[in-house]
């Protein structure tokens, strides 16, 4: 900062300098001699106006080598710039240097949260990838190894690849849309009874080649949701299931109630989960003991249908045994203490 620069930023002083010294002026003229008015104006006025001189030089010099310091901070590409900022030399300085020590510590969080999202994405991109592969690879196996095989059994061969990488992109396009969750959905009320049977009928082919029993309660329930995304919550959980169910197996819906919420559960009689994993099944990505010796295990099923339950202001929590069952539980807050989430 040159010395203009000062001047122009202390005009505000200046200004109320002049307002006194005129009501100075002013008062000298009324209150004494006509004779010695003049003079004594002259006077007082150049010696307020040296001594204000004298001020704002003094003031200019004690505070340019900090401005000098700080212009050079201002025009240097050095990353870690706080370290060069110089030392303040009074509190109003020490303010914006503080002030700007926040803005940057607010900006690198900023700065580090993207990363990490950044990073998450990618690596879910590459880890989808790798596992829509798998399902392709399959159904070119099938067209390569298609003599002797008939039509039926290779059309049901493809059906169920197409199944699995139609899984596959739909986990993709809700896991995109997380962050703008908030622009895609409607809380109406939703009969618990249609939304499961429309996630079983998705399921059917599964559940009559492995097989697999299934029961559920009357549950002509209604609960306040968004059945979109409910649907998607209820498809992983089945999902799941199905794929740790061996045939011959069972699973079962049933309904629970009580004064503070509605449960939805959703029981299998598959392999379970070992008590090691079990607090960590919704994490992104986990696949644990059992899903690392199941190919097909991404560990991004049960995690968003954790972050889409958590989002729509219910819960999902998850009980189970190893060897002998599983249990998800979806809660549903009652509507008085729905309005309160």
């Amino acid at each position: 900062m040159n010395f203009f620069h000062y001047l122009k930023d202390k005009r505000n002083f200046f200004i109320l300098n002049m307002i006194i010294m005129f009501f100075v002026s002013l008062m000298m003229i009324v209150s004494t001699d006509s004779r010695n008015a003049v003079s004594n104006i002259v006077y007082t006025n150049m010696v307020i106006f040296f001594i204000v001189a004298i001020y704002v030089i003094i003031e200019y010099y004690y505070n340019r080598e900090f401005y000098r310091e700080l212009n050079d901070v201002v025009e240097s590409n050095h990353e870690e710039f706080l370290a060069t900022l110089p030392k303040p030399r009074n509190d109003e300085q020490l303010l914006y240097l503080e002030l700007l020590k926040k803005v940057n510590s607010v900006h690198g969080d900023q700065l580090q949260k993207l990363y990490n999202e950044k990073m998450d994405h990618q690596d879910f991109i590459t880890s989808w990838i790798h596992e829509v592969k798998v399902p392709i690879a399959a159904g070119r196996l099938l067209m390569e190894n298609s003599n002797g095989r008939t039509v039926e059994n290779l059309v049901d061969k493809f059906e169920d690849e197409l199944d699995r990488i139609e899984n596959y992109v739909e986990q993709a396009l809700y896991y995109s849309r997380i962050d703008s969750f908030s622009k895609d959905y409607f809380i109406s009320e939703v009969v618990l009874d249609q939304v499961a049977k429309n996630s079983v009928k998705k399921f059917a082919k599964s559940f009559i080649n492995k097989q697999i029993r299934f029961h559920m309660d009357n549950i002509e329930q209604v609960v306040h949701t968004d059945s979109k995304w409910l649907g998607f919550i209820m498809d992983q959980v089945f999902s799941n299931s199905l794929k740790y169910t061996g045939e011959g197996g069972e699973i079962s819906v049933q309904f629970e109630e009580d004064r503070k919420e509605k449960r939805l559960q959703i029981q299998d009689t598959g392999i379970g989960i070992k008590p090691e994993d079990i607090s960590r099944v919704f994490e992104k990505g986990f696949t644990g003991s059992i899903g690392r010796s199941h190919a097909k295990s991404t560990g991004l099923g049960l995690y968003l249908a954790k972050e889409m339950a958590l989002k729509l202001g219910h819960d999902l929590s998850i009980h189970s045994e190893d060897g002998k069952y599983t249990k998800v539980i979806i809660h549903f807050p009652k509507i008085r203490n729905y309005y309160d989430l």
